[in-house]
């Protein structure tokens, strides 16, 4: 207690005397009186996620992070490792003798080459000023020897470009220049290696020939994504996923702007009356522009004068197997348009017929995008959400009774059918009096 009434005493006197004021105040003033070095400090902490260089990631996660953000990587992953670990130093200033003094011997055959173009474009101007009436097959083969002319001066720019290192590198790293034939000819010969064939499987494997066309050689590049989300030719879709409009990717191989038709076709659709499946037309637009560098096509974004049946979402009932469905592109004739208000009045979505509608309209399929779709939980809503009836139905297969006769026992079968034998057989374990009593 002696203590504690000591140091109390002190603490009473200070307070009277104001020294422990003047004491508390003094170090409340040093405390709030910060220095400037203490907010450089501050400002100078590094971010804990720095911007990343679409050039330079080398990992998964930072590709993911990257792709998130809209920035796809640029190259193989192998090439920004490359040009993270070495010198920021141009590609054709690379420091290496051999490939300078490749790089020299391909420009002397590119200026060959170049040379070739120059005489075939004065060939061209030459045979262009003609007259038509002096010659032998007249206009036909005026139009015929000057489609060759321009398709050997095409492969000449081909050849010219097909050795350039930059060539290809701006190529690999996306930034080609679609209009020119080397780029067309570079992304025709990738879309070739794998892609063309898996398409073609596809083709093959669902039957879409002879089911929906009688031939089909697809010449342009098709890719379907929903939702931001690429899909690759024959992928089961989520019924909430596709129940939007869907955008697609059409890279076409051959230069100059042409009109084109959409149409999406579910060729699994139920009969029940028949006992068969039938086509129905879930979207369908016309006269959409398209030219190798205008490839993008987003199917919500069409305007009503090219809409001829709006987006129907896709769905699969229960008990039905999965339902393929084929997003066609078709080419039109040139400089000809289709009339919408005609075709809304004539097509129906159920019962299309895909080859009827192409013949009519003498349209020629260059595309083909392909994925399949099933009964999952989201269907219901989907169909309720879009007025579509028939959401409870349960489709199951009728049980198919055999309409060849019974057949007679014969043989050892036949001597040993009478009652007697029922016990010997396993048939009945009861003794044969009662069995004949019951009779």
């Amino acid at each position: 207690m002696s203590a504690s009434y000591g140091i109390a005493r002190r603490w009473t006197r200070g307070l009277r005397s104001g020294q422990i004021h003047q004491q508390f105040m003094g170090c409340l003033q040093k405390f709030t009186t910060t220095s400037s070095a203490l907010n450089e400090l501050i400002v100078d902490i590094p971010s804990k996620q720095p911007e990343l260089d679409p050039n330079t990631v080398t990992t998964s996660r930072d590709e993911k992070r990257l792709m998130k953000s809209g920035v796809y990587p640029i190259g193989s992953r192998r090439r920004r490792a490359a040009i993270k670990t070495s010198d920021n130093i141009p590609f054709e200033h690379m420091p290496y003798h051999c490939f300078q003094e490749a790089r020299k011997v391909l420009s002397e055959e590119r200026d060959e080459i170049l040379e070739k173009i120059r005489c075939e474009k004065l060939r061209i101007s030459k045979w262009l000023k003609q007259d038509v009436s002096n010659l032998k097959g007249g206009l036909q083969r005026h139009e015929t020897r000057l489609r060759a002319m321009k398709n050997y001066m095409n492969k000449l720019k081909i050849q010219a470009d097909i050795n350039d290192p930059l060539i290809k590198k701006r190529f690999e790293d996306g930034l080609g220049d679609m209009n020119k034939p080397i780029y067309r000819y570079l992304a025709e010969k990738k879309w070739k290696e794998y892609a063309y064939p898996l398409i073609m499987q596809r083709i093959d494997q669902f039957s879409i020939v002879p089911d929906l066309q009688p031939f089909f050689d697809p010449s342009a590049s098709v890719q379907v994504a929903f939702r931001q989300r690429k899909i690759k030719p024959g992928d089961y879709v989520d019924s909430r996923m596709s129940q939007v409009p869907g955008t697609l990717k059409i890279q076409v191989f051959d230069p100059g702007e042409r009109l084109i038709t959409v149409v999406m076709v579910d060729s699994d659709v139920p009969d029940v009356e028949k006992n068969s499946f039938m086509s129905r037309c879930h979207f369908l637009a016309v006269n959409i522009p398209l030219s190798p560098t205008q490839t993008s096509v987003p199917l919500s974004r069409v305007s009503s004068a090219q809409l001829v049946a709006p987006w129907l979402p896709p769905f699969a009932q229960r008990g039905t197997p999965y339902h393929r469905y084929s997003i066609f592109v078709l080419q039109q004739n040139p400089n000809i348009t289709l009339d919408v208000s005609e075709l809304q009045k004539q097509i129906k979505r159920d019962h299309f017929s895909m080859q009827a509608f192409v013949s009519c309209h003498k349209l020629r399929p260059i595309g083909l995008g392909l994925f399949r779709s099933i009964w999952d939980e989201g269907t219901i809503n989907v169909m309720q959400e879009a007025s579509i009836e028939g959401a409870e139905i349960i489709y199951k297969r009728k049980k198919v009774i055999a309409l060849k006769p019974k057949e007679r026992p014969r043989g050892w079968d036949a001597k040993h059918a009478h009652p007697k034998y029922d016990a010997m057989m396993g048939k009945n374990r009861r003794p044969f009096s009662k069995v004949l009593r019951k009779r």
